[in-house]
């Protein structure tokens, strides 16, 4: 006997099945004296100026980062990949101007951000993915093992990385770009459990979370030494070609377990399987003061308050944000 439905039921799920889907997830990354919130439909920088006063600009993203390009599995991936390093660059841009006391310097042009990236992904595609393979290269002979030597590749790829993010973060400038980085993802998980966003609430959070782009970096080097395995060991020339022609594919592949252990935080499995990705946070957040988690709250409230129409935004242009923050007491 079939069982009856109450009535309304089966509308209420289709509901959540909806909201589900049409789930956003926000996120952002620290920049130099502040922090960038990417929303559904905008970009928000809130920087601390030396002053104590918050500043913020809030810019409309451009078709192909909120396309349906984007709702696009394994292609995806690697649109984020690239938005974040052109958002980023225009971010950091931004945020040195802003951090610096009298007038503003001109932001970088295209080009300049152009040229910038360029010289930075040609940095990072020989460092982590060049000299790995020709230091194993000159281990070829004695290794004699196609699966040993791209299992060692991939290790060096890991050492390289994980002393990079060491290094730097030796700069007092850098740990307190790291602090930002923490606020940022307290900021994020408060907002996700539907929290108050106030100093005291976003405090209570840790600084690390699954959706963390030191997360993604590390499923890249881990997932790319399982696609590069597969290759065996052909000529020099083609494995030089694969390391480089296969990033946005390893890219696509990491984004969707990153986005997978996002979305089911709850899982037991998930959580044991990006553990290790959260440790490594350890390296890049720290603690951050007050003031810091203020400026993470209020870039996170500019954004809501662009994406829901609630701050008037010049259609194509970057726009200085007012200030969005409730007033202490209201309700």
């Amino acid at each position: 006997m079939a069982q009856k439905q109450a009535p309304g039921a089966s509308d209420a799920t289709v509901g959540k099945a909806a909201a589900a889907a049409d789930r956003f997830f926000y996120g952002g990354q620290a920049v130099i004296e502040g922090v960038m919130i990417r929303g559904r439909r905008f970009l928000c920088v809130a920087v601390r100026r030396p002053n104590g006063q918050l500043t913020a600009l809030v810019t409309p993203l451009s078709r192909w980062a909120t396309g349906a390009v984007r709702r696009i599995p394994l292609l995806r991936g690697t649109l984020v990949l690239a938005e974040t390093l052109v958002l980023g660059m225009k971010a950091l841009s931004y945020s040195a101007n802003a951090s610096l006391e009298g007038e503003e310097k001109e932001e970088l042009g295209r080009w300049s951000i152009g040229i910038m990236l360029a010289l930075s992904l040609a940095f990072a595609v020989v460092l982590f993915f060049l000299f790995p393979l020709w230091a194993v290269q000159l281990l070829d002979d004695a290794i004699g093992s196609d699966f040993l030597s791209n299992g060692l590749e991939g290790l060096i790829r890991l050492g390289l990385f994980l002393a990079y993010v060491w290094a730097i973060g030796l700069s007092r400038e850098i740990r307190r770009v790291f602090a930002y980085h923490g606020a940022e993802h307290m900021t994020v998980k408060a907002y996700e459990a539907r929290e108050p966003l106030a100093v005291a609430t976003v405090r209570r959070y840790s600084t690390a979370h699954p959706r963390c782009g030191t997360a993604f970096l590390l499923v890249v080097m881990v997932i790319a030494i399982l696609v590069f395995a597969l290759l065996g060991r052909p000529s020099m020339l083609w494995r030089v070609l694969s390391r480089v022609i296969l990033i946005p594919v390893i890219a696509g592949l990491a984004y969707e377990v990153i986005r997978f252990s996002g979305a089911h935080q709850g899982s037991l499995l998930v959580r044991l399987l990006m553990a290790p990705s959260l440790l490594l946070q350890a390296l890049t957040t720290r603690r951050p003061d007050d003031g810091q988690i203020e400026v993470a709250i209020h870039a996170m409230e500019t954004a809501l308050a662009a994406d829901e129409g609630r701050i008037p935004t010049d259609a194509g242009q970057p726009t200085a944000a007012p200030d969005v923050r409730p007033t202490p007491g209201a309700p």
